[in-house]
């Protein structure tokens, strides 16, 4: 026995090929001789495995160690090393690219390599970017993407003891937005230009006027805020015209943008002067508020409603009213369910009692068309990926003839066509969120609340791929969350006679199988739009849970809040402090307060007495009882509806802009931003 390693001796009687894949049966192991001995100079963890050819329990399959065969009556012996400083091995590569992970674990004889990812075995799956373990039993990624990340484990079939974990590390370029793009100001007015980049590693972004670096000509009139993310001039003068240009870089690439300023005199109106305040601002930028007495349209900076669509005005290619009366009753409201931005060029809003979606054309700020749909359309998506918009229909007030409908080339405005899918039972859906990181899904999910499982749908074909199971876990699902770093969902169990909610499930998306409880969080799941924080709320429970995804893809608790009720709504605001920091808005339950928290640390602050929230939703297909809207990437202003009228937050000071009265039940609300 060589000195500076552990030996393991296994005398095995009757391996078979199979005993090889880690397929044997659970008593095959009982009466074996093991004998250990340590080395305080240990250099490898070793294991030696002897093996002898005896009767097989599987008739007809040879034993065998490895890929030797043993003869009859010879002794096998499989010698299993692994060096300390490989335990562990870290990997980094580009998103889009291939990647290969070998195993560090070595022998001789070594039987075939199990590789594991959140302790599933990944060798006898089906799946379509781990598909291919070669001669040496590597691991390769193809097309590497966000979801990837995270920790692989490798051992030899049946020596689970003896494992290497892989940390695969995904970078991605950066990725950038600027606001505005271009603007015109008169002189001495202050004026900010705003960069968003996203990356892996965080990127760093510098600024460039007309090509020279804006750092060497810092001042108090001219200054970098929120770590560089935005380029704020206090008194703009004529010289201050120019081209920004915001860089941002990390250790993997660079992404720039333009963002253009014009100082004029208000009585000189250039071509981008008439743009920017004639175009931009009168159709951009804007909430869209569906009420009872039809569609508000305010422009959160002066608090003005620029338009009033009332429920009597036209739908241009039909001519029918936007809110049909009945009969005798001239007071009949406007009823409204579920609401969704096309690319800032319409907005699709269902009407649930007409059975009809509206779209508005935000340009013309009218309604254009209607469109019929199966009874009862609750909710609404807009799956960007493949310009859709899909359509859940309950067919009546008791749910019990659903439908899911999707109407596509949504950003045509007319010509869209109605698909009805094969899908029935659906209780809910959902679509994961893009942002500028991952700019396409592929898949939806959806879910019936009496069967305890998740369905998973190709987006382009619309027929189901798989179902993933949760019968196990006794969860029927309720809602879901998605995290791109990880490729984690969260799935919310429904609680419906359990004294206790359940805990939340995740689930792996590159497995697309179980991966356990979420530790001890309950309640609806929300992520933020980077997908770094995890934010889960109940209206029922007075605890709010915050937790992050590492750049790593790993899911760690960051504190847990007592708050005085239960969450009605939430709503996620950039920093505008700090690059690639969030807030977080919540409504309470019944209080008319709203909390704010910086999600990274933990600071809280409240908003409070406002006017008393709408009464309960008219109809069951209503939302939150009491929500809460944002604006958008670079807005600063959210909005939060009370029984009459309509509050807005200024998230960047943490303050009360303003009241807008006379909006009655205005729950239903759009943001739309550059048009």
């Amino acid at each position: 026995m060589k000195p500076g390693h552990v030996w393991l001796h296994l005398a095995l009687l009757g391996a078979s090929l199979l005993a090889a894949l880690g397929r044997t049966d659970p008593g095959a192991g009982r009466g074996l001789d093991v004998g250990v001995e340590e080395s305080q100079a240990e250099e490898f963890r070793s294991f030696e495995v002897t093996r002898r050819k005896g009767l097989s329990a599987h008739e007809g399959l040879p034993a065998s160690c490895g890929k030797t065969l043993c003869g009859r009556g010879s002794r096998c012996v499989v010698q299993l090393s692994l060096a300390p400083k490989e335990e562990v091995s870290v990997a980094t590569v580009t998103v889009g690219l291939s990647t290969v992970l070998t195993c560090a674990v070595r022998g001789d004889l070594r039987p075939p390599i199990i590789w594991k990812r959140n302790g599933l075995a990944l060798n006898f799956l089906d799946l379509e970017d781990i598909n291919d373990f070669g001669e040496d039993d590597s691991l390769y990624i193809t097309k590497v993407t966000t979801i990837h990340m995270g920790n692989y484990t490798c051992h030899a079939s049946g020596h689970e003891e003896l494992f290497q974990t892989h940390v695969l590390q995904v970078n991605v370029p950066p990725v950038i937005r600027v606001y505005p793009e271009t603007q015109a100001q008169e002189p001495g007015v202050a004026a900010s230009l705003r960069c968003h980049a996203e990356g892996i590693p965080m990127p760093r972004i510098t600024w460039l006027k007309n090509g020279m670096d804006v750092s060497t000509q810092m001042s108090k009139q001219l200054s970098l805020l929120a770590n560089g993310s935005e380029l704020h001039i206090g008194s703009v003068r004529y010289e201050d015209t120019g081209a920004y240009t915001c860089i941002a870089k990390n250790e993997v690439g660079v992404d720039e943008d333009i963002s253009s300023l014009f100082i004029e005199d208000s009585a000189r109106k250039t071509l981008a002067n008439i743009l920017w305040r004639e175009e931009g601002l009168s159709v951009g930028n804007m909430f869209y508020v569906f009420s009872d007495d039809g569609i508000v349209i305010l422009h959160p900076v002066d608090c003005e409603i620029q338009r009033h669509l009332k429920p009597t005005e036209k739908i241009f290619t039909s001519y029918e009213e936007i809110c049909p009366q009945e009969e005798g009753d001239a007071t009949q409201p406007c009823q409204w369910a579920s609401a969704v931005n096309v690319r800032h060029r319409y907005i699709y809003v269902a009407q649930p009692a007409l059975s009809r979606v509206l779209v508005v054309d935000v340009q013309a700020q009218k309604v254009l068309q209607s469109i019929g749909v199966d009874p009862l359309p609750a909710k609404l998506s807009y799956d960007k990926s493949h310009d859709q918009v899909w359509v859940l229909s309950w067919g009546d007030v008791y749910k019990s003839q659903p439908s899911l409908q999707v109407i596509t080339e949504a950003s045509t405005g007319q010509g869209q066509h109605l698909i009805r899918t094969p899908f029935t039972g659906v209780d809910d859906f959902f679509i994961p969120p893009t942002n500028l990181i991952i700019n396409h899904n592929r898949f939806g999910f959806i879910f019936n609340k009496s069967v305890p499982a998740v369905h998973k749908v190709d987006l382009e074909t619309l027929m189901p791929l798989k179902t993933i199971g949760l019968q196990r876990h006794r969860c029927l699902p309720q809602a879901l969350a998605h995290t791109h770093l990880g490729g984690y969902f969260f799935v919310q169990c429904r609680q419906d006679r359990a004294p206790a909610a359940a805990p939340q499930l995740l689930i792996d998306s590159v497995t697309d199988s179980v991966v356990g409880p979420n530790g001890d969080v309950t309640g609806t799941p929300h992520t933020s739009p980077d997908g770094r924080f995890v934010v889960s709320t109940a209206a029922t429970s007075p605890q709010l849970h915050v937790q992050e995804v590492t750049l790593q893809g790993e899911i760690r608790t960051l504190y847990d809040l007592k708050i005085s009720q239960g969450i009605s709504d939430v709503a996620f605001q950039r920093s505008f402090t700090h690059s690639n920091q969030y807030y977080v808005y919540a409504t309470l339950e019944t209080e008319p307060d709203l909390l704010f928290l910086e999600l990274s640390t933990g600071s809280t602050g409240v908003l409070k007495n406002f006017k008393e929230p709408p009464l309960g939703p008219a109809q069951s297909w209503g939302g939150p009882r009491r929500i809460v809207r944002d604006s958008g990437l670079f807005g600063q202003y959210l909005l939060m509806p009370a029984r009459e009228s309509l509050f807005l937050i200024n998230g960047r000071q943490h303050t009360l802009q303003c009241e807008v009265s006379g909006v009655k039940r205005g729950t239903t609300v759009v943001w739309v931003g550059e048009v």
